[in-house]
């Protein structure tokens, strides 16, 4: 079985979250629904600098961590091999928006309440891992 280890952010501004809709394309394994932002730890990055990284590229802003979240367990099947992927989430404040905004990872970004996210965020494990906040 194969492992993978991922980081992202629940980035808060006030009251509000910020979801990300991916940018469909061939090579793109997840569903094309609204999640957190989150993506692969790159080399020589710890979780937290790679949840930033992927908050800046995949959401378009600069944030601060608050605190870590416990890691969530996934599995899937990709190209017929069983994965097994650890995501780690941190709660994060909003700083500011990057200059170049969102990379093209991404389809769309929006700021929404806990219970537009409730209702958007497409994986359960997501949902409940606001509802711990």
């Amino acid at each position: 079985m194969k492992r993978e280890f991922s980081a992202g952010g629940l980035v808060r501004k006030g009251d509000l979250w910020l979801i990300r809709r991916p940018t469909p394309n061939p090579e793109y394994r997840g569903n094309l629904g609204w999640s957190w932002p989150k993506g692969w730890i790159d080399p020589g990055e710890n979780l937290e600098q790679a949840a930033i990284r992927e908050v800046r590229e995949e959401g378009g802003v600069e944030a601060k961590v608050v605190k870590k979240l416990p890691a969530l367990k996934v599995f899937f099947k990709h190209d017929g091999e069983l994965v097994m992927k650890f995501i780690t989430y941190f709660v994060m404040e909003y700083v500011g928006d990057v200059p170049e905004g969102f990379g093209e990872e991404t389809a769309e970004v929006k700021w929404v309440t806990r219970e537009e996210a409730l209702q958007l965020l497409v994986h359960k494990n997501e949902r409940e891992l606001l509802k711990s906040v």
